[in-house]
């Protein structure tokens, strides 16, 4: 992902409880509704004890945007009742970046 910097990152972390019944369909369905988000630049996610999922903006107006999405806020509010036992979320300033690839 090449991004014009800097730009932002929403990390999204969490812990979830046993009944997951509906997440993966929702997950998928929140990022494929993000893709179609003014200022939306990408995801990337890894779940295991722990799920982190980072996806990635133009500007803190386009996160205030995806967080104020009705669909989003149905998801949210879903998770908060069912999925989640724990979560945190961090906006950050991404002003650096760089990779390696064999």
């Amino acid at each position: 992902m090449q991004n014009q910097k800097p730009y932002y990152a929403v990390i999204f972390t969490s812990t979830q409880t046993e009944d997951i019944v509906g997440y993966s369909e929702m997950a998928n369905q929140m990022e494929t509704l993000a893709k179609t988000q003014k200022g939306y630049l990408g995801i990337e996610s890894a779940r295991n004890s722990v799920g982190i999922t980072v996806s990635y903006w133009e500007s803190l107006e386009a996160i205030k945007q995806w967080k104020q999405n009705s669909e989003h806020l149905f998801a949210q509010q879903r998770g908060r009742e069912q999925w989640y036992n724990w979560y945190k979320v961090r906006i950050c300033r991404v002003e650096r970046e760089y990779e390696f690839e064999k």
